[in-house]
């Protein structure tokens, strides 16, 4: 069963919301509840997106940013730079 986009883009906007609560409102440098946010919002945008592709075949254009593909870049532009060096 598919979900009506507009019931995930209020499920984004709520994330939203509370991740702005939960950044106003840290205790800490490493507060948990602002970790969670995140990652709830992350969560919300891939439902919505989800929806919206099964309801209307549109995407957004929006990425979500993957820290383990940017290190995996990162290795792989090193890797490019020493080829380069060794030539």
């Amino acid at each position: 069963m598919n979900l009506d986009p507009r019931i995930a883009l209020n499920a984004l906007n709520n994330a939203l919301e509370e991740h702005l609560s939960a950044a106003v409102n840290r205790r800490g440098e490493d507060d948990p509840s602002v970790e969670t946010a995140f990652y709830n919002i992350s969560d919300a945008f891939e439902a919505y997106e989800d929806a919206l592709f099964a309801s209307t075949g549109e995407v957004t254009p929006l990425d979500l940013y993957d820290e383990d593909a940017d290190e995996d870049d990162i290795l792989e532009d090193d890797d490019l730079d020493e080829d380069v060096e060794q030539d």
